[in-house]
């Protein structure tokens, strides 16, 4: 198993630091040579100078499906066309960097299953600090078999959420409608372009896709940024 880097951004190095010290493959594709030979020096890893969202160079990297691709360079529009590139060309696990939240809906319509917003996610801890709050991971509270997933309401999804067909033993959790947080009540209704996470087993998760009619354009695990 190997992890693909799209952009050698400081995020992209520390996250390569890590796996090689715990004796990971690692390729790094940069479109700055200069950077790429500085690089050379401090890190024993591969390298691929060029445009990581060219299929071309991809497939130098010889993807395999238990392969990972991160796309982190500084431009969202780069890392989206990269992680649909990459997933066609066969990288089963794709991450998604993103600046602006507003691709997010556009990245969960692609199929994007692992999108993060780093400037989110510090923001809320550094918010949680300031308040004296201890965060937690959404890694800690979701554990053995369950399993999270949000897709994107379409017009057959409209309606009162008792009226939605769920597997036995799947709940939604929580809706996100114009960047704003619903619990659901028992009468609420999800209207057209929501968000909606469902909580449900592992084991669930093709009937819930085949049962809401979700395919790889409108689904995604939900994991913690």
């Amino acid at each position: 198993m190997k992890a693909i880097f799209v952009g050698a951004s400081p995020t992209a190095i520390m996250t390569a630091k890590s796996l090689l010290a715990r004796n990971h493959e690692v390729i790094i594709i940069e479109r700055d040579k200069e950077k790429i030979d500085t690089l050379t020096t401090e890190f024993d890893c591969g390298f691929l100078h060029g445009d990581g969202s060219k299929p071309s160079i991809l497939r130098e990297t010889n993807p395999q499906e238990d392969d990972m691709l991160f796309c982190l360079t500084g431009h969202d529009q780069t890392n989206i066309i990269a992680s649909l590139v990459g997933r066609s060309l066969g990288f089963d696990k794709v991450v998604t960097k993103i600046e602006d939240p507003s691709y997010e809906h556009i990245c969960i319509e692609l199929g994007l299953e692992a999108t993060i917003i780093p400037s989110r996610t510090i923001s809320r801890h550094l918010a949680d600090m300031f308040e004296g709050r201890d965060s937690f991971e959404l890694s800690t509270m979701f554990r053995y078999d369950a399993s999270t997933i949000s897709f994107v309401a379409r017009q057959q999804h409209a309606g009162a959420i008792n009226e939605l067909e769920l597997p036995k033993s799947s709940r939604i959790i929580c809706i996100y409608r114009n960047e704003k947080l619903i619990i659901p009540q028992e009468a609420e209704e999800i209207e057209e372009g929501d968000e909606v996470i469902v909580i449900t087993y592992q084991k669930n998760l093709e009937e819930l896709h085949a049962q809401l009619d979700l395919d790889s354009s409108n689904k995604k695990k939900v994991s913690p940024e």
